[in-house]
Formats: C-alpha cells, structure tokens, sequence
C-alpha cells in the first residue's frame, strides 16, 4: 500500500502503525463500496426521477435536493474509482496516472462546491421564505436558474484549482508553471471557497432564522407555505453536511499551514496524518448517499410523489403486479 510503501526502511513500530491502518482503511473503503455506493447510486436518481417526474409540485428546497443528488451521483462515479485505488485499499484492482488523478480531482471538487452551496443557498432562500412569504424571491423558478450559476461557478473555480496542480505535474521548464507549483494554494483557494464562506452564510442566515421565531410578525403566520418537516430537514441538512464535510476541509487546512511533509513534527506520525486525510475523504462520499436517505425520511410529500409515478407507468397491476409490489415496499 501507498501508505506503506513511502516508510520503507523505518523502524518496526511504523511500519506495523501502518499496516494496521492500511487494513482499517482497506475495510472502510470495501464497506462503503457494497453498502454505500449502491444506496446513493439508487437513492439519488429516485430522488430525481421523482421530482423531475412531478416538476408542477416541486418546491424550492426540492430543486436544491435535486441539485445536491445530482452531485451526489458525480460523487458516485469517482468513488469507485479512488476507492479500488492503492490509496485505499491494498487489494486495489487498478492505478491511475496523474491525467486520470487530476481528472477525478476535479469532479470532486465541483460536487463538494455544490453541494455546499446548494445548502448554504437553502438556509438563505428558506430565511427569504419565512420573512418575505409572497415576494417570490425564492421560487423555484429562480431557484433553478441560482441552481445553474452554482454549478457555472463550481466548474470555473474547480478549474482554476486545476492549474495548480496541473502545473504541480509538469515540467518546471515552463516558467510560468514553475512559478505555479504550489500544491497547497490550490487546497487553500478549495478551503475558503468550499468551506469557509459557506459556512460564514449558513451561520448568518441561521442568525436570522432563528430571529425570525422569536419576533412573532404579520408575514409569519403566511410561512407555512412550506411544508413544516421542511425546517427539520433544513436543521438536518446543514449539521449532516458540514460534520461530513469538515473533516475533509480540515485536513486542506493543514496541509495548506503545514505542507505535505511539514504537518507531523516526524515520520512516525506521518502515517496517521494520511490516515486521516484518507478517512475524511471516505466521510466526505459518506454524503452522497445520507442526504437522499435523510430526504426520503423527513420529506412528507416524498411518498405521494413517488406514487403519482407509479402511478403513470406503463406497467399496470395485472400485467406486472410482482413489479408494483416491490416499489410499494419503496414508498412506505
């Protein structure tokens, strides 16, 4: 294991530190992929089958949940990818070249921007929502169009990320890359803009939330509008990502402090650092399939939607009924 690998000729205490953490990490990773990888693949496509399947009846906070299960299947397809890697497990099927590491770099880095602030624009647009009721300021016909800016601006900060690392593996010939080789000024452009100013507005607009409940106003006997499970999953939401999320962030931010050889004070401590990081990321896919499970549990019109679908199938009750009575099983 990669892990391992680079300790070559170390004493014998780190050498079985990181074989026992090569093991844990190789466990990990094969138990994410037989029972989390499937359940987001499933969870996140019904979740937007179902809405896009009944788009008269979506809501605003739905349109971000579609916007977040459609991160989370790009987060699906590089998962297997990283994860049958040496990086993760030490029975890997393949390796990948730095073309393919750059690659799924950056697919994961504009899913985590996404659904960052996918969820940081719910906390803000459901403040919009209790305060101002009828203005329609956070409809869902600007909720998807504020959907395709945050994607637009996933992809142009995802790629000016890039040409860090880009020129990180490039020949230093070049003398504009040379002067670019910095691999933790693209961890810390990831670390403010993935992270800290999500934070900072999800902070804010819960400030204002929670302002908003204990002043009693005209407006706010119109804010159930809403469905009311949908402050709790709103709660939810936000304290679910960012604990899944903060780990991974974390360990850019001490990277990005210490660098790559400089965030433990010896070897010895080395393999827990990349431990660490390695855990976090598996924390981080860990998203993709708890928002659409936690979605399909608090959601009360989940359910309906989901019937109304079935409903307009094809497939009827006397030529498919074994079909019918497996996804009713779904809905309740």
């Amino acid at each position: 294991m990669w892990m391992c690998a680079a300790f070559n000729g170390t004493d014998t205490s780190v050498d079985q530190l990181c074989q026992d953490y090569g093991l844990v990490l190789s466990i990990l990773s094969l138990v994410y992929l037989l029972v989390g990888f499937p359940l987001g693949l499933c969870y996140n496509a019904l979740l937007v089958v179902v809405n896009l399947s009944n788009k008269v009846s979506m809501t605003m906070p739905d349109v971000y949940f579609v916007n977040m299960a459609i991160a989370g299947l790009v987060l699906n397809l590089v998962a297997p990818a990283q994860l049958l890697s040496s990086t993760f497990t030490r029975w890997h099927v393949w390796e990948y070249n730095n073309e393919v590491y750059i690659t799924l770099l950056i697919l994961f880095n504009i899913s985590s921007l996404v659904v960052m602030y996918s969820t940081t624009l719910l906390s803000l647009d459901y403040y919009i929502e209790r305060a101002l009721p009828r203005t329609y300021m956070s409809s869902v016909y600007n909720t998807k169009h504020v959907c395709g800016f945050v994607w637009g601006g996933a992809v142009l900060t995802s790629f000016s990320s890039l040409l860090f690392y880009v020129c990180n593996h490039i020949s230093t010939k070049m003398v504009e890359c040379s002067k670019m080789q910095n691999k933790e000024a693209a961890d810390a452009l990831m670390m403010f803009i993935g992270y800290v100013v999500p934070a900072v507005a999800v902070l804010y607009a819960f400030v204002l939330i929670l302002r908003i409940r204990k002043e009693s106003t005209p407006l706010d006997q119109d804010s159930a509008r809403l469905d009311p499970s949908i402050h709790r999953l709103l709660l939810a939401s936000v304290c679910v990502q960012f604990v899944l999320w903060t780990p991974y962030y974390m360990t850019l931010l001490v990277h990005t402090v210490a660098g790559p050889t400089g965030s433990a004070s010896s070897g010895r401590h080395l393999p827990s650092y990349h431990f660490v990081r390695c855990v976090s990321k598996l924390l981080a896919f860990s998203s993709s399939f708890v928002m659409p499970l936690m979605y399909r549990q608090m959601n009360q019109n989940f359910s309906s939607k989901l019937q109304r679908l079935l409903q307009r199938l094809p497939c009827r009750d006397q030529t498919c009924p074994h079909q019918h009575s497996t996804m009713q099983q779904v809905v309740t």
